[in-house]
């Protein structure tokens, strides 16, 4: 058995009292902590403990923690522990707890992200691991302690959730947050999602996470629009919605796609199409391989026609690399030109270096 080595109670990751610093626990994708890091010390909140995809920050004041672009979840910390023993990591996890009002409503336990998403296959959320450890870890809490049937349930608005994120398998950090905005209610901010069948591409991700994220009322028989549509990941997510779809690409599109009769395919660039193909729809969608600023004209000039009618734009854009994010102000304002009636912007679980922006138009 190793040897515990556990963490005082007034480092800079044990809970903020009522009257003193505040201490918080952030996720975010590997690469993004950087970016993460310059927003919230702008906001007067020094760094402590950090690794890719995971940060947590000290303010001397009583915060919320914060929010943003590139910020998954977000906790108030509550401690950590390192440990080769499960059992006394979660002995240090239940000590922690004693400041809370119990029971809390859920517990989400979740590795923080391994690898830039997409490398190796990397995609993030809950594995084997974590998924072990969420059992124990929930067994030996009780129904005393948290009232969930199972662990990484998705929680409801206002519910309390403990969250336990691990850094590596005998290193693990402990936080409470209150369910808010629909990634908050997810565990690790990553959408539970159970295709109907093999996704065609892991663009079908993204853009359920896209379409829960935004709020758009997308329903059956809608009709939508995806620029940059092969070869069909997203498109099957629309179809399995109940929607018809057209996609717009150069590129071929899977059969399965090709074929299903509520599918129209225009293997052109969308710029060349007439505005007229595009009439009845309601949702746009892109995800295209060209710069941010060519997307943004094309998009300008599909609902600015006066042939179409889109109601919501799902909008992907490229960064590249986390220090173009110092554009993405530049982008919105040339989205507030459009006199859109909400825009929002976020770094999606499932988006690699990129962006999305949710139009209501």
């Amino acid at each position: 058995m190793n040897k515990s080595t556990l963490p005082a109670r007034n480092d800079d990751s044990s809970s903020a009292r009522p009257d003193g610093p505040s201490f918080v626990m952030l996720s975010c994708a590997h690469g993004a902590e950087g970016i993460v890091k310059s927003t919230i010390a702008e906001d007067g909140w020094r760094l402590s403990f950090s690794r890719p995809g995971f940060v947590t920050a000290k303010h001397d004041g009583l915060r919320s923690p914060p929010s943003g672009i590139f910020i998954r979840t977000a906790s108030r910390s509550l401690g950590s522990g390192k440990s080769g023993d499960a059992d006394e990591l979660i002995d240090r996890l239940i000590e922690s707890t004693q400041s809370l009002t119990l029971p809390v409503d859920h517990l989400h336990v979740y590795p923080r992200d391994r690898a830039p998403i997409g490398r190796f296959d990397f995609e993030p959320g809950p594995d084997e691991v974590s998924t072990a450890v969420a059992e124990r870890i929930h067994q030996r809490l009780g129904p005393d302690r948290v009232r969930c049937a199972t662990p990484n349930e998705i929680a409801q608005p206002s519910q309390t959730i403990l969250d336990v994120v691990l850094i590596d398998p005998s290193h693990w950090f402990f936080g409470i947050h209150t369910a808010t905005t629909l990634p908050s209610r997810w565990p690790g901010g990553v959408q539970p999602v159970a295709p109907e069948y093999e996704p065609i591409s892991r663009a079908y991700y993204k853009a359920a996470e896209s379409i829960a994220w935004s709020g758009f009322d997308l329903r059956p028989d809608d009709l939508a629009v995806e620029v940059g549509s092969a070869p069909g990941g997203a498109c099957g997510r629309l179809l399995e919605m109940g929607l018809h779809v057209i996609g717009v690409d150069p590129a071929e599109m899977d059969p399965r796609i090709a074929d299903h009769p509520r599918f129209i395919h225009y293997a052109a660039r969308a710029g060349d199409l007439p505005r007229r193909v595009f009439r009845g729809a309601k949702w746009l969608l892109v995800d295209s391989t060209v710069k941010p600023d060519a997307t943004l004209s094309t998009v300008r000039n599909m609902i600015e026609s006066r042939e179409t009618s889109f109601q919501g734009c799902l909008i992907t854009m490229k960064l590249g690399d986390y220090e173009r994010a110092s554009q993405i102000p530049r982008w919105e304002r040339e989205v507030q030109r459009w006199r859109p009636k909400q825009v929002e912007i976020r770094h999606l679980a499932r988006n690699r270096c990129e962006v999305c922006f949710a139009v209501t138009l």
